[in-house]
């Protein structure tokens, strides 16, 4: 799938997609509390079972001669505590099938550290984690790594020493401040609270604008109900107050929410109905 914001392209690569129960993802979201929403989740984000279906897929962002990669998805490793989630080994040549060779890529940007995010910086080779990406610089926010560095990892957390560390240890690493711009139409935005130094991805050119989330929400029903966490978020209330920002500041500016877990089509638009919120899905 692909869009254009502007002089800005954005090209989606799937690497898997997990179905599960809503309330599995968020706890808080019975089929009971989940029914005033059912109509415009329905179809692409919820059915009559009460299921949806999670996508880990990467964004590739085409700005100013630039090729850069958001997030790396889960990666081709054993996740701990997650028996059987595993991204396919060939995640590479679909990047190179949708005209992204690894050897391409010159930017890449981790919105946060947890697993699924940052599994493709790395690829086993040898019997060594080395940079997927060797021409890339890879952008991590300093607070997260920071964070994340100086404290015990959590289970979502657990594969740095094999994701993280091997890019900081070959020279390819920059930390960067949670407002960093990456080209004149492309820059982070903070959005803590998932994770301590979480931030999201705001593209802006001629006067359209669209939001990467990262895992500033994870279903768009969240943006109806903001108060719905998971079980991964560092600071529930800091999440729900940032999805809350994120939702006033582009909710009226008609800007594309492009969502990092959205399933197929991802995309769509943030509309005030009433005293409520929905979120209209827009293909590619």
């Amino acid at each position: 799938m692909r869009w254009t914001i502007g002089d800005v392209t954005v090209t989606k690569v799937v690497e898997l997609v997990q179905p599960l129960p809503l309330v599995g993802l968020l706890p808080d979201a019975t089929p009971e509390a989940v029914a005033p929403h059912a109509g415009w989740l329905a179809p692409h984000f919820y059915d009559a079972e009460g299921q949806t279906d999670l996508s880990i897929h990467s964004l590739v962002v085409e700005s100013g001669g630039l090729r850069i990669l958001v997030d790396t998805c889960v990666g081709d490793r054993e996740i701990e505590g997650l028996p059987g989630l595993r991204g396919p080994a060939e995640f590479p040549d679909r990047l190179a099938a949708a005209g992204f060779p690894v050897e391409s890529i010159d930017v890449v940007c981790c919105t946060h550290l947890h697993f699924d995010h940052v599994g493709w910086n790395t690829r086993l080779e040898d019997g060594r984690w080395v940079p997927t990406f060797p021409n890339a610089r890879y952008l991590f926010c300093r607070p997260e790594w920071e964070h994340w560095s100086t404290n015990p990892p959590g289970h979502y957390t657990s594969g740095l020493g094999d994701t993280v560390r091997p890019v900081i240890d070959a020279g390819l690493a920059d930390l960067v401040e949670p407002d960093h711009v990456v080209t004149d139409e492309v820059r982070f935005v903070p959005s803590h609270g998932h994770s301590p130094g979480h931030v999201s991805v705001l593209i802006s050119s001629h006067g359209e604008q669209a939001l990467i989330t990262g895992d500033a929400t994870h279903h768009p029903v969240q943006w109806a109900e903001p108060d719905w966490g998971m079980a991964a978020d560092s600071d529930s209330a800091m999440a729900a107050a940032t999805r809350r920002r994120l939702r006033d500041e582009h909710g009226t500016a008609g800007t594309l929410i492009l969502g990092t877990h959205y399933a197929a089509p991802s995309a769509g638009r943030i509309v005030a109905d009433g005293d409520a919120w929905r979120f209209v899905a827009e293909p590619g």
